[in-house]
């Protein structure tokens, strides 16, 4: 029974997500600018900077998991127990960032509203929710945090280096020449934090719930 339920959870994330990335991809496709600055750059780049949110790339882990999971809900492997976790982690920060930092500053309506709901707050929700229920578990260690914390470290280093590049920042508290160096090094500063706190959380709850499955 449990490995019925984890399929149908595991299989109804991936199909929530799925769903939000398109439906991201035909907005940024037809011109929407809820992800964009006022300016209309070419498809191209458009799609180049779309890939460049750490909210796609977290949400695009999420849904290698899920889709791994809903095939196999007992699923492990050393590369796969880096991706569940920095999916589970990264998908938690882009919640928690989204919600204090973010959506003050958005205005927005339609399936943009919808999209921007299902991507924030439903699959980081749906994420969470499926890992505390259905696990899998125990799958957390200290050489399983350090890889999954590269690829926050790495995102945030390509994406400085971008924005002195080409003046162009997908989120605007990492513009540096707009809100200042020490104002950016707080605002990673604290997210860094973020990241380490969680990463501990994950370990300690692997550990105190019930193995799964």
């Amino acid at each position: 029974m449990d490995a019925t339920w984890a399929r149908r959870w595991h299989t109804l994330t991936a199909v929530v997500v799925v769903g939000a990335l398109l439906l991201q991809l035909v907005l940024v496709i037809a011109g929407d600018r809820a992800l964009l600055d006022e300016e209309e750059p070419g498809l191209a780049i458009r799609l180049g900077r779309l890939v460049s949110y750490f909210t796609i790339q977290s949400n695009l882990l999420v849904a290698a998991g899920a889709i791994t999971l809903a095939r196999d809900p007992a699923r492990d492997g050393a590369s796969w127990r880096v991706l569940r976790l920095a999916g589970l982690v990264g998908i938690t920060v882009t919640a928690l960032v989204h919600f204090f930092l973010l959506r003050p500053l958005l205005d927005l309506h339609g399936w943009s509203f919808v999209c921007d709901k299902l991507l924030h707050m439903v699959v980081p929700a749906l994420a969470v929710i499926g890992w505390a229920a259905f696990g899998p578990r125990p799958r957390v260690g200290g050489r399983v945090i350090v890889w999954a914390l590269a690829w926050p470290v790495a995102w945030t280093v390509w994406t400085l280096a971008m924005g002195a590049a080409t003046g162009w920042f997908p989120y605007p508290f990492l513009d540096f020449d707009d809100k200042g160096w020490a104002s950016m090094l707080v605002v990673c500063g604290g997210i860094t934090a973020l990241f380490l706190a969680l990463f501990g959380v994950a370990w300690a709850l692997d550990r105190r719930l019930r193995a799964r499955p």
